[in-house]
């Protein structure tokens, strides 16, 4: 199992910080570096400014927002990224939510499977070089009847394959995923739920298209905070407003994609009731009804032991990439994490 990690979103006073950990990640050996947007900072712009300032890990898009390019910029940027970082590029998407989607970007958040079909085609076709026309639901390429042609990516990618991977929560997601991407992003992963809330769905998409697990990359991410072992019910309160604000905020309440997560995982009552608060105004009420229980299995607390353990848990559960968020008030205190995450893989034997 290999080891990641995720700088989040940039732009929130942390720049120089968040730097100064990917390439703390470079020298220890880390695989690869994500990087996110929502309606802030993008992810290509960051991710070339860690490139030119890093040597052996690889950059990627956790994610690309689907609604914010045409399939064939994303093509374009992606093919422009791993050319000058030579070869280290992973290209991640997803279709947002319906605030963001809709609220930002001005595109409809319907049909986001058949949406995403269409766009991870039109992607791959473009990078591989092959003069692009296209007859879909939601593009069409050339624009009939106009003076658009057929047209070739004029970049050489640094590699003939990029690897792309989708983010994915919902059941028929997930098995697209399987179906149609080299790995999968996932938020919120118990590794004692992650078969039949992720795996067991990615592995039918796989077989769909007549492929197994060997190869594709689960990629779950997990914010690790470094502590004494009896210190970890304070460590978790650190990420009440976190679990939170993705449970009971985000998306819409008929659309809330983590909420039915914590659902399928045996939350039902208390993702209610964390929505119901968040959505009425009362955050601090939403904090305290996450249970501790969901908060512990979904990051990694406590000391290097502790940690190595659940590492543990997650290789068995068929992770082959791990994402660390390391947690820390200061630099010093997210540098310490980001190496207890290397030192926890090593004692757990899947270094």
């Amino acid at each position: 199992m290999q080891l990641g990690i995720n700088l989040g979103y940039w732009g929130a006073g942390m720049d120089a910080d968040n730097l100064a950990v990917a390439k703390e990640a470079d020298k220890l050996g880390y695989a690869v570096c994500w990087a996110a947007e929502a309606y802030g900072s993008d992810a290509p712009t960051v991710l070339a400014f860690v490139a030119a300032q890093t040597e052996r890990i690889d950059i990627g898009s956790a994610i690309m927002q689907i609604p914010a390019r045409q399939p064939a910029m994303t093509a374009m940027t992606a093919a422009t990224l791993d050319s000058l970082s030579g070869g280290r590029f992973r290209l991640g998407l997803g279709v947002s939510g319906p605030q963001v989607s809709e609220g930002w970007y001005g595109v409809k958040f319907d049909k986001p499977l058949a949406r995403t079909r269409e766009y991870v085609d039109i992607v791959r076709r473009a990078m591989s070089r092959e003069r692009l026309s296209y007859e879909g639901e939601h593009w069409t390429l050339p624009l009939p009847g106009g003076p658009g042609k057929p047209l070739k990516l004029t970049v050489h990618p640094q590699r003939e394959h990029i690897p792309l991977y989708i983010a994915a929560i919902g059941p028929k997601n997930l098995e697209q995923t399987g179906e149609i991407a080299d790995g999968a992003l996932l938020i919120f992963p118990a590794a004692e739920h992650l078969e039949e809330t992720a795996l067991t769905h990615l592995r039918a998409g796989r077989e769909k298209a007549g492929k197994t697990m060997e190869g594709f990359d689960v990629v779950p991410t997990l914010p690790l905070a470094l502590g004494a072992d009896q210190d970890v019910p304070a460590l978790a309160d650190m990420f009440r407003p976190y679990t939170a604000l993705y449970v009971g905020g985000m998306g819409s309440r008929k659309q809330n994609f983590y909420n039915q997560l914590a659902q399928r995982m045996g939350y039902e009552k208390e993702a209610a009731e964390i929505q119901d608060k968040y959505l009425g105004g009362d955050k601090e009420g939403a904090g305290a009804a996450v249970p501790h229980q969901l908060i512990d299995s979904t990051t990694l607390l406590g000391s290097v032991e502790r940690i190595a353990e659940r590492m543990q848990a997650y290789a068995a559960a068929g992770v082959t990439t791990l994402t660390l968020a390391p947690a820390g008030f200061t630099l010093d205190e997210r540098i310490a994490a980001l190496r207890a995450g290397t030192e926890a893989l090593e004692r757990a034997g899947l270094a």
